[in-house]
């Protein structure tokens, strides 16, 4: 009878169902490279620990790069992935493109092959969005605007919608230079991605 109880006991501990070994690879420029930060306060090392709070194992993998465009993330795709074994990329890119007055039509075409790659590796992606700056005017502005919720349809990939909700333009929640976010922001993006990214590993 004793051991009985001890066997029913040592049930009740046991997780339902154990989620481990998840790689996670932060996919993008300096938004998400930690720039301007001690490495204890980049994104990566801020999302692995909160994932990890709530009993999910996990490696998240900075493999964004500061001033990178879609261009540039395309061309360097094929090196990210070869050989390693990926199971979520959060991809968000296209910032600098926007900054640089680049054509919508070519980062949307970037972003499509860039997902287009992820999904047919059977890597799941988190696709995280940006909004243009008003400045660069109303047409740009809408064809920019789409391009991610109208990818993420496409594709069928979980979405947020704007990678910087609540953190862009916050002088409290960003550096000196009113473009990237410090610590404090860098916590809330967090906060934003785990959301998605519980659903997703869990799945």
């Amino acid at each position: 009878m004793r051991l009985l109880l001890i066997f029913i006991i040592g049930l009740n501990i046991i997780p339902a169902k154990v989620y481990c070994n998840q790689k996670i690879v932060l996919f993008g420029d300096s938004l998400m490279s930690g720039y301007g930060l001690n490495e204890e306060f980049h994104l990566s090392t801020i999302l692995e620990k909160n994932l990890k709070l709530k009993e999910l194992s996990v490696k998240v993998i900075n493999a964004s790069v500061s001033g990178d465009t879609t261009s540039g993330g395309l061309n360097r795709l094929n090196w990210l992935l070869k050989g390693k074994d990926i199971d979520i990329v959060i991809l968000c890119l296209g910032a600098n493109d926007m900054l640089r007055g680049i054509d919508p039509k070519l980062i949307r075409q970037n972003l499509n092959k860039i997902l287009e790659t992820l999904t047919k590796k059977k890597i799941t992606v988190l696709f995280a969005g940006m909004i243009a700056q008003e400045a660069l005017g109303k047409s740009y502005k809408k064809e920019f605007d789409k391009i991610y919720p109208e990818l993420a349809k496409k594709f069928k990939v979980s979405f947020l919608p704007f990678l910087l909700d609540g953190v862009a333009l916050n002088p409290e929640l960003n550096l000196n230079d009113g473009k990237h976010p410090n610590a404090e922001g860098i916590n809330l993006i967090s906060k934003n991605l785990e959301k998605k990214l519980i659903s997703l590993i869990r799945n």
